[in-house]
């Protein structure tokens, strides 16, 4: 049985303190509001038909869920899967808070904490609590999403002694408030609804869907201690995360479609940064068969 051949960056904590400070009961109003927006906003888009703002949403669509959240926050900030200079680490950090997702460090504890805890009792998203609750519902009610950097420090130490990270992890709706205003500006109504609103919506759909779906339904090459699968249409919108049980068996893999036929697009841009020596030090999970297995 398979269960992280590669280990993660370090993580801390017990079961008993993660389930002694997650409540699961009273609503979350941030996240009500803030998601009744952007999906408010998401339909009235639909009224301001725009190709160019269309083509707008698809570029930052890559540009958050790619760049930002599946080459930054998860393969380089959460796992360490490959190390790049300063500079470009904090401009796919800058990438990721477009999402909307919260910031770079909320984002790796949490999903450390999902690692450690892999739908068991301290998974704070399993389906195994019900697929609605592993999509959206844990975000909505108690306090899973009010982690404190103070709290974060257990599970993102390394994160916790950057000062620029810790800064942007408090401002993280800084860069996402700027874009909205340069598309107002420059594109009217149209560019801010699809760029904005219509593109978040669906990033955020996306990668929920990597919390749920991907733990119920699709096709298991490792047989790993949790419920992770490989879903092709979740890995098709999040640009290779729905290669999940390739990496819930390689958490540290940079790649994590592994066959040929599993599309990878932001291990494509991790490859390239590698060719052209902008990426150094990636890991990569062995190449195996469609039917391996793992033994532990």
């Amino acid at each position: 049985m398979v269960d992280g051949q590669h280990r993660s960056s370090p993580q801390a904590g017990s079961l008993t303190d993660v389930s002694s400070r997650i409540k699961r009961d009273g609503i979350n109003w941030i996240a009500v509001i803030a998601f009744s927006i952007v999906h408010t906003g998401a339909i009235a888009a639909l009224f301001f038909f725009n190709w160019h703002a269309i083509f707008t949403a698809i570029l930052l669509y890559w540009v958050a869920l790619s760049l930002g959240i599946g080459m930054g926050y998860h393969r380089l900030l959460t796992h360490r899967s490959y190390r790049v200079a300063k500079p470009v680490e904090y401009f796919l950090a800058i990438c990721g808070t477009l999402a909307l997702e919260g910031g770079p460090v909320f984002w790796v504890s949490t999903h450390r904490l999902h690692h450690q805890f892999s739908d068991r009792e301290g998974d704070p998203h399993t389906p195994r609590d019900g697929k609605w609750w592993s999509h959206i519902t844990w975000m909505l009610v108690g306090n899973a999403t009010q982690c404190s950097l103070e709290e974060c420090q257990r599970y993102s130490p390394d994160l916790m002694k950057d000062p620029f990270l810790v800064w942007l992890s408090k401002n993280n709706v800084v860069p996402s408030l700027v874009l909205a205003a340069l598309l107002l500006i420059f594109g009217g109504l149209p560019f801010l609804l699809w760029g904005t609103f219509f593109r978040i919506t669906m990033g955020l759909h996306a990668t929920w869907l990597v919390n749920s779906f991907t733990h119920f339904w699709g096709s298991r090459r490792f047989d790993t201690r949790d419920d992770s699968r490989n879903n092709w249409f979740v890995a098709l919108l999040s640009f290779g995360e729905g290669w999940h049980n390739n990496h819930h068996a390689f958490p540290t893999s940079a790649r994590h479609g592994l066959a040929w036929y599993e599309l990878d697009m932001s291990w494509m841009m991790i490859w390239f940064l590698k060719a052209i020596r902008v990426a150094k030090s990636v890991r990569v999970a062995p190449f195996p068969s469609r039917t391996a297995k793992l033994e532990s």
